[in-house]
């Protein structure tokens, strides 16, 4: 794709149109995130700017980025990073792209102010390390079964200033005896919904990471039958699962039970206190 010498608006509109061939959601919006991060503007000056010629350096930097926009790499892995709640955390194919909807784990910790935190399958180390920016006073723990991942998280955790503050360790639960709280966005994805997701998901992210048997609730049956020792346990589900979850969560003792709805009205979040 040459870009290379060309307006910001010919740069524009040639690759909104390669992205809307390829089937991306929003080719409009990802152009303008992507020429921002090859030119260094921001999206209002790109905007007010449609006329100017763009230096061959940042057109081609721009064009390679879009090649792989078309082969619908996410533009997260594509810049090198997502924002999540108040931080912005490096993000990489070592682990899920933070979600939107993952942050209502975060709220019920904030919520509930407690003095240690446990963050179950933590990948970038997302919603451990948004919790200990948010909350200074707790004690947060983050696990994850990939080596990878807790790589990740502990470049995220020095980046942001909170390496001291988030232990990280290997597996599911660590020595430590019990926490107040327990947070958990584990795989949830269906076995038959694999050849469904969008390429975004199926093609770059960790499987890993995604998949959790037919039902897609292998991993929280895995966590539950641990039996935890916390006080409250918050789950992050898929559509439809809340239900099967909460019976879940009730059989390993937990008797108060919420639900948190998403932005699109999806039971994401299964709450259980004792």
């Amino acid at each position: 794709m040459a870009i290379a010498a060309t307006s910001v608006a010919d740069a524009l509109g040639a690759a909104t149109d390669a992205m809307r061939a390829a089937g991306v959601d929003t080719p409009r919006l990802d152009a303008e995130l992507l020429l921002a991060e090859a030119t260094g503007w921001g999206r209002a000056r790109i905007s007010a700017e449609p006329e100017v010629s763009l230096e061959p350096a940042a057109g081609r930097s721009f064009a390679a980025m879009v090649r792989r926009r078309v082969g619908r790499e996410p533009v997260a892995y594509i810049v090198g990073r997502k924002g999540f709640r108040n931080i912005e955390l490096a993000v990489d194919p070592r682990a899920l792209i933070p979600r939107p909807e993952t942050e209502l784990l975060v709220e019920v910790a904030v919520e509930r102010r407690p003095a240690t935190v446990l963050d179950v399958g933590t990948g970038s180390g997302a919603v451990a390390l948004a919790i200990a920016d948010e909350l200074p006073g707790a004690e947060v723990t983050a696990s994850d079964s990939s080596a990878a991942a807790l790589e990740l998280a502990a470049e995220n955790a020095r980046r942001l200033g909170l390496a001291q503050r988030v232990e990280l360790v290997g597996g599911t639960l660590p020595a430590q005896p019990s926490f107040e709280l327990v947070v958990a966005n584990l795989p949830y994805v269906r076995t038959r919904e694999w050849e469904s997701l969008e390429p975004e998901i199926a093609r770059y992210e960790p499987r890993e990471a995604l998949l959790a048997g037919a039902d897609g609730l292998d991993a929280i049956h895995g966590l539950l039958a641990t039996r935890p020792d916390c006080d409250a346990i918050a789950l992050e589900v898929g559509a439809g699962q809340a239900a099967a979850v909460c019976g879940l969560v009730t059989a390993a003792g937990f008797e108060a039970l919420e639900t948190r709805r998403d932005l699109a009205g999806v039971e994401r979040v299964v709450v259980g206190s004792r």
